[in-house]
């Protein structure tokens, strides 16, 4: 498989994932605006707003992907960079399910994992921009 068909089935897997989190966080309120999200006063739109910053960190992160893997490519070292990739996706995920899963059925969860996946997306993040800057 080349690094394009690698680069794009990472991409749906991302895709993917959004997508069921959306349906599983019973859709949240959308959130307006920015000024909405200064000090939201409703749980919906908080929790709206903790998506938002979550998809902001995902865009982020897709497009540190691709430098770093072009990187990783040219060291040799791009099979294993992807390896890690596909790995610490499922970390985040399943690090950020349980870390809110005490308030399981509860209003607040989705704004608990949202934060979650907002937080360790963007340290993430950081780490591929280290990377490819060597």
């Amino acid at each position: 498989m080349n690094t394009t068909a690698i680069y794009t089935t990472v991409r749906r897997s991302m895709v993917a994932l959004v997508v069921g989190a959306c349906i599983t966080w019973a859709a949240p309120a959308m959130a307006q605006s920015a000024a909405e999200c200064i000090s939201p006063q409703q749980q919906s739109l908080m929790n709206a707003c903790a998506y938002r910053d979550y998809e902001k960190a995902d865009a982020a992160l897709n497009a540190a992907w691709g430098p770093a893997k072009e990187f990783a490519d040219a060291i040799g070292k791009g099979k294993t960079l992807l390896t890690a990739q596909r790995a610490w996706l499922a970390y985040r995920d399943a690090a950020c399910e349980a870390h809110a899963s005490p308030y399981e059925g509860g209003s607040i969860q989705p704004l608990m994992r949202a934060t979650c996946l907002s937080e360790i997306t963007a340290q993430r993040t950081q780490m591929l921009l280290e990377f490819h800057a060597y």
